[in-house]
Formats: C-alpha cells, structure tokens, sequence
C-alpha cells in the first residue's frame, strides 16, 4: 500500500485517454513504480515522446514533459539529457513513431551511447489513426491499409537495436508489470543508451497477433545461463521465432556521449581559446 501510495506522487492527475483493455495503462503504472523505487526527484527528471496512443504518456506523469513531433522523441531526448546531464530523460514512443518515421533516429542515438532510456510500446499497429499496419505488424495480417494481407516482413526491434550497439537492450511485457518495473529500473540505472521493447495489447484494432493470450502463450523468461554481455547470443535469443523471450539480453559498458563531451571540453580548454588570426588560418 504504501508503494502505492509513493508511485500515485508521479501521476499528473491528468487522466489518460487510452481505450479500456489498452496495454498502456499497465506500462504506465510499471513506469512510475521504478520511478518511486528508484526515490527519483520529479523536477530531475524529463520524459520525451513522438506522436502516437504511447505519446501521450508524458502528460499522465509529474515531471518535466515535452511531446514532440511524429518520430523525434530521440533526438530530442538526446538533446535534452546533453543540454542538462543531471536529469533523468526518458524517450518513449511506439512501434510506428519510434520505427517507421523514427526509425532512422534510433542507430544513431545506440551507437552515440546518449545516457538515456528509451521504452518502445510496441502494439504492432498504428492506434490513434484507426488501425493501419505498422513496422512490426506481422507478415500477411489483415489492417485496414492491408485487407487482403500484409506483404511486409515484421521489424523486430529488440533486435535491431542490437544490431545498432545499444549498450543496454531487454523486452518486457505490460502484463507482466512487476518484471516490467525491474527492466525499466535496470534501465535507468544503466549508464548509457537502454532500449526496453514493450510488448503491449491494442484492444481496439490489433486483437489478433498482439492478443494478451496469444502473447502469454509464448512468452518466456531469458535462460539463467544466458551472457549478458555475449551480443551475438543476446541477438539469437532475441530474434528466436517459437518463443518470445523477456528480460534482459544485453548489458554492456562503453562511454557514454555525455563523458565523450566532457573529455572534448577538456581539450578545448586545455589549448586554450583561439585568436581570430588562428581561425583564419585554420580554415584557409
């Protein structure tokens, strides 16, 4: 009760406007019981989103909040937690936001190592316009700018962020809040860019390959035995097609941007500031 009680601090009030039976509602309450656990300052931290259902979250939590534009949550959130180091800055977006118009963002903020902490809902559909395909939509499923199959092969994002070299990449499940709060606090804590894929239900237009039974029948923790920091074993388990594994696959540590800017500046400042006559020379 009294966890509760501390998570009920970092919600807004404002209430969220997702369908009955959406996922969201369970990454929500995971997302600000890590953010209780984790004894986190509201005025510390920032939450940065694209456009989608996902990115409305930031007006549902008490913290610094910016919603951003279709598919520019990371580079934003990168520009953010380099602008304040100090803050804790939270990327979220979806499977369409983060992926299609996005998705071009997202090998460059992993292999940047931004200390931030990105959370892909992924629905594998797009919500808010109605029900079209997405990304990760599964090949031949029926959408409504699909209606006689999908073509396309899915992304898997867990995947493609390890192939980027994010440092930290794990998929959760929004049923599964208690393991879903550990990931998200593993995340946070990781020092360096954290990818968590959320697996979550659509229940108004994706009630088939992302039904809550469906996914609960597949879905399966990480082996014990399984090396974290083994990238090439964390792609194969996550790219696995039978089971749907949960937890974390990859964990490892290389500087941050923010500690490579900070060795920048100390060279500036060790050669010391520069006359006009040095620019013009330098760029003669």
């Amino acid at each position: 009760m009294e966890e509760q009680d501390r998570s009920c601090t970092y919600l807004s009030g404002v209430c969220p406007v997702w369908c009955p039976g959406c996922g969201y509602y369970g990454i929500l309450s995971a997302l600000v019981e890590a953010f209780a656990d984790l004894n986190l300052p509201t005025k510390e931290l920032a939450l940065i989103s694209g456009i989608g259902c996902s990115s409305r979250l930031p007006y549902f939590v008490k913290a610094y909040g910016f919603h951003s534009l279709h598919g520019r949550g990371l580079p934003i959130a990168q520009g953010v937690k380099t602008a304040n180091p100090d803050l804790t800055v939270i990327a979220v977006g979806g499977d369409g936001d983060g992926l299609a118009i996005g998705g071009g963002h997202l090998p460059h903020i992993a292999r940047n190592n931004a200390d931030i902490t990105y959370l892909l809902f992924n629905n594998a559909i797009y919500g808010m316009t109605k029900g079209q395909f997405s990304p990760t939509t599964v090949l031949y499923d029926i959408t409504k700018t699909s209606p006689f199959g999908l073509p396309g092969e899915a992304i898997n994002p867990s995947a493609l962020a390890l192939v980027y070299g994010a440092t930290f990449v794990a998929r959760g499940f929004s049923v599964r809040k208690e393991h879903l709060r550990d990931l998200i606090i593993q995340g946070i804590q990781h020092p360096g860019f954290a990818f968590i894929e959320i697996l979550a239900s659509c229940s108004s237009f994706n009630t088939t390959d992302m039904n809550v039974a469906r996914i609960i029948q597949n879905i399966e923790l990480l082996p014990e035995k399984h090396d974290r920091e083994d990238r090439i074993a964390a792609l194969r388990l996550a790219s696995e097609e039978k089971k749907i594994y949960l937890g974390v696959f990859h964990r490892s540590r290389r500087p941050t941007l923010e500690e490579k800017y900070q060795e920048m500046e100390r060279k500036a400042i060790k050669k010391g500031a520069a006359t006009s006559a040095d620019l013009l020379e330098e760029f003669a």
